[in-house]
């Protein structure tokens, strides 16, 4: 074995135990950085309505546990009466995986609870949808749903945060709802369901805290229009709003 030999030898393995030295961390960091886990918990609307002579209290909150790839959601809203019976309130639990760079592949189920002024209802949903940023950073959530009956439906929101100021923001907010068959008990009629735009200026005193005020405007169409005719309720509403964000 010659000395040149032996000392190239030695240059190639150090050389190849730096390399070692610099990458392996970095495969190990990236290998755990899901192993951290996160949570957050952001409750989007809590308001009070002012719509016709009624003032119901409204809210659409959410949770999430988990890491960079995978997370556990918890999604909640409703509406209920400060008078009398009544009210509504929806609740979903759910698996997500990121799939796409700012967008979540979401899967799990949607409990929904309706008090009449007869009897109350409840129902047990599959869902899946997805989550995340469209282009011009909206917020978009398409979601289909499948009952245990077999009912078919689907929602889509979106929503954009318009920055006036720093601490100034309006954000518009459209939702449309859509079902493949009549469901009488949830006044739910087949084809376009409902459209509804919303539009909130709030005023963040910190990220994590901000009132707002709003509007609301909703349209029924076609059978749902009649269900609602058909239990003494308005097809097209217009609500005044005023509540807090707040998020930790």
């Amino acid at each position: 074995m010659s000395p040149g030999w032996l000392r190239n030898g030695i240059v190639v393995t150090a050389s190849v135990a730096g390399l070692a030295v610099a990458v392996i961390p970095s495969a190990v960091t990236a290998q755990v950085m899901d192993d951290h886990i996160y949570s957050m918990i952001l409750i989007d609307q809590l308001e009070m309505r002012q719509v016709g002579g009624q003032q119901p209290i409204g809210w659409q909150a959410s949770a999430w546990v988990g890491g960079d790839f995978t997370r556990i959601w918890l999604k909640s809203e409703g509406e209920i009466p400060t008078e009398g019976r009544g009210g509504r309130a929806e609740a979903q639990a759910l698996y997500s995986r990121l799939i796409a760079p700012f967008w979540e592949f979401q899967v799990g189920l949607r409990v929904d609870a309706r008090r009449g002024a007869d009897k109350d209802r409840a129902r047990v949903q599959a869902a899946v949808g997805f989550e995340g940023l469209a282009p011009y950073w909206f917020d978009v959530e398409p979601v289909l749903f499948v009952s245990t009956a077999g009912d078919i439906s689907a929602r889509v929101e979106a929503t954009h945060d318009m920055f006036i100021t720093q601490r100034l923001l309006l954000q518009p907010r459209v939702d449309v709802n859509v079902a493949v068959q009549k469901v009488s008990d949830y006044g739910v009629g087949s084809g376009l369901n409902e459209l509804g735009v919303g539009l909130r200026l709030r005023y963040e005193f910190r990220r994590e805290f901000a009132p707002y005020i709003g509007f609301r405007w909703e349209q029924r169409f076609a059978g749902t229009a009649d269900l609602a005719r058909q239990a003494g309720e308005d097809v097209s509403n217009t609500t005044l709003l005023g509540g807090v964000r707040f998020w930790f």
